[in-house]
């Protein structure tokens, strides 16, 4: 601790002065005093014609002769003190400091081949440690702050002197409420008071301080010079390790129902897309057709609109014999994205496990990792992944060995990359690297002819999900769903889904169901529209809407529309290509 906190290597160079007079051996003593004044300075140091230190005249020197006998003129040689303590440059301060006590001197020439070449003053070395007292204070404190364990320290008399940072968050008291306080007030129980009285240590006693927590205690008496001084605690949370602990077990029993899971995970196909609407049809060729490729994926949606779901159905039709590993950019803390993609060996940092871990692109070999909020990584790690993909292989956090892998990356967010490559925020080169096939998930509201079937799909697996009989939903609900605008895309029509499954209980899902927020949501845009008083522009206006409402129903069939509208087909026809009227 010593070395560490006042480095021993500390060197006379490192320190020393260079603001110091230098005279010549016949130069008067009249001149040294007038230059000690004008510096601020106490010596002057004298030389030969040789510029070799012969001596030095101090201002204590000088105060002790006889002023009035004193000849200012007389030469600086019959004044000065010859037998000099020098240092070179090589020496450390703490010899200096223990020479200038011993011989009661103020200053130590520093000497080089017999010439000056500077000083070290007291108060240089005052300095010096008064600056390392700081530095001590501060190093102390960040040390023990930085201890995983609860530390106290208590002074003879009971008070508490030291209360760590892990002692706040172990015990729910705050430093400055108990530092200069008696332990007793907050803790009269506490094992150190006990240690106090007995000068007797006491190590690894158990106790829990509040519900569901668990800490080791112990605690030792401190001696300065045979006295006591006081007494050390360290209180261990061990919580943490039991729960680990019990954990560990549950996992080491199910590690092939795990290995299970993550098969059933990796499972996904396009025929368990659902939907039918032109956008949603193209977007799925387009996917079926790259998923046998080894071609790089971003796929672009808003939040909800099923990006994992592709994704899965992309690798399962790619054949790949590896797995489908999916990671939330967004969900993993900044400090933990090198090891948890790339893996690290047994002891690399502290906290790593004893075994070293499996990085997911080392997991994902000859399969394909799924990085979702590819906009969340960060700049670091963007740089680390584009050389992992220009080079196939990734090294683990603590090796120096490199692994060759061969995996295919599909990356999705929601928010517009171009436009954060554009504004620096995401790598340009990674971008590109990674958007070899772009594919852009339509939202659901540009899909509307889609929502039937999956409220029909929802309605089926809820229902069996939360134990319920549904039997019916009413039209005016289905009409009402597919009127609002879906922010939140197939995700929040799910939860909506359940919601009113949840709460059905005449086995008919009907209007008051729906949740609040939908309804005002619907009314607010329900206003009439004012027609133009010119009747063919009013009927163009209501002959428009009333197709569009009759295919949405009728999702795209256009026999059954034109039953809606009770026209004949032939009708349906001539006004769609009159209006320009598309099938969604």
């Amino acid at each position: 601790m010593y070395m560490f906190l006042f480095p021993r290597r500390t060197l006379v160079k490192d320190i020393m002065s260079k603001n110091m007079i230098v005279l010549k051996e016949d130069d008067i003593l009249e001149k040294a005093i007038n230059l000690m004044l004008e510096n601020n300075l106490k010596d002057v140091f004298i030389q030969n014609e040789n510029k070799d230190l012969v001596g030095l005249i101090s201002l204590t020197d000088i105060s002790k002769l006889n002023i009035e006998m004193l000849d200012k003129k007389s030469k600086v040689s019959n004044f000065m003190t010859k037998e000099l303590i020098v240092v070179n440059k090589y020496d450390n301060i703490l010899k200096c400091r223990d020479t200038m006590l011993e011989h009661k001197i103020g200053r130590l020439p520093v000497v080089e081949d017999k010439k000056i070449i500077g000083v070290v003053r007291d108060e240089q070395i005052r300095d010096y440690f008064y600056m390392k007292i700081e530095e001590i204070g501060e190093k102390l404190n960040h040390v023990i702050n930085s201890i995983h364990e609860a530390l106290t320290v208590i002074d003879e008399n009971g008070k508490v002197v030291i209360w760590n940072k892990n002692a706040e968050k172990l015990y729910g008291v705050k430093r400055e409420e108990i530092i200069g306080k008696d332990m007793d007030i907050f803790f009269p129980n506490a094992i150190m008071l006990e240690v106090l009285k007995t000068c007797k240590p006491i190590e690894n006693i158990y106790h829990s301080p509040r519900k569901d927590t668990y800490v080791v205690v112990s605690a030792k008496p401190i001696y300065l010079n045979n006295k006591l001084v006081g007494v050390v605690s360290t209180d261990k949370d061990i919580t943490d390790v039991k729960n680990l602990t019990m954990q560990l077990d549950k996992a080491n029993s199910s590690v092939k129902f795990l290995q299970e899971e993550v098969k059933k995970l990796s499972k996904g196909n396009f025929d368990e897309i659902i939907g039918k609407s032109e956008k949603l049809i193209k977007v799925i060729d387009v996917a079926r057709q790259v998923a046998k490729t080894s071609a790089s994926i971003f796929i672009q949606g808003e939040s909800g609109t099923g990006k994992e779901i592709f994704a899965r159905a992309i690798h399962k039709h790619s054949e790949k014999e590896g797995l489908f590993v999916p990671v939330n950019c967004s969900a993993i803390p900044s400090e933990l994205f090198e090891s948890e993609f790339f893996g690290y060996e047994a002891g690399a940092f502290t906290g790593a496990s004893k075994k070293g871990k499996m990085g997911i692109f080392e997991l994902a070999n000859n399969g394909t990792v799924f990085l979702d909020e590819i906009a969340d990584l960060p700049m670091y790690m963007q740089a680390k992944l584009l050389r992992v993909l220009q080079e196939g292989e990734v090294r683990k956090v603590g090796s120096e060995k490199t692994i060759k892998i061969n995996v295919r990356v599909i990356s999705a967010t929601n928010k517009d990359l171009k436009k954060m490559v554009e504004n620096g925020e995401f790598r340009e080169d990674l971008y590109y690297r990674l958007n070899v096939v772009q594919i852009d998930l339509p939202p659901l509201r540009e899909r509307k002819g889609d929502i039937g079937i999956l409220v029909t799909e929802f309605l089926k697996d809820l229902s069996a999900k939360n134990n319920k009989q549904i039997y019916k939903i009413d039209n005016e609900v289905v009409d009402i769903l597919q009127k609002y605008e879906w922010k939140g895309n197939i995700r929040e029509l799910k939860n909506t889904i359940e919601h009113m499954v949840v709460l059905c209980t005449e086995g008919v899902i009907t209007k008051d169901l729906i949740p609040n927020y939908i309804l005002e949501n619907i009314e607010n845009k329900s206003i009439k529209e004012e027609y133009p008083l010119d009747l063919n522009e009013a009927v163009k206006k209501i002959e428009i809407y009333n197709i569009n409402k009759a295919l949405e129903l009728a999702n795209g069939n256009k026999a059954k529309a034109a039953k809606l509208l009770n026209i004949p087909r032939s009708t349906l026809y001539y006004k769609m290509e009159l209006y320009k009227i598309k099938c969604q």
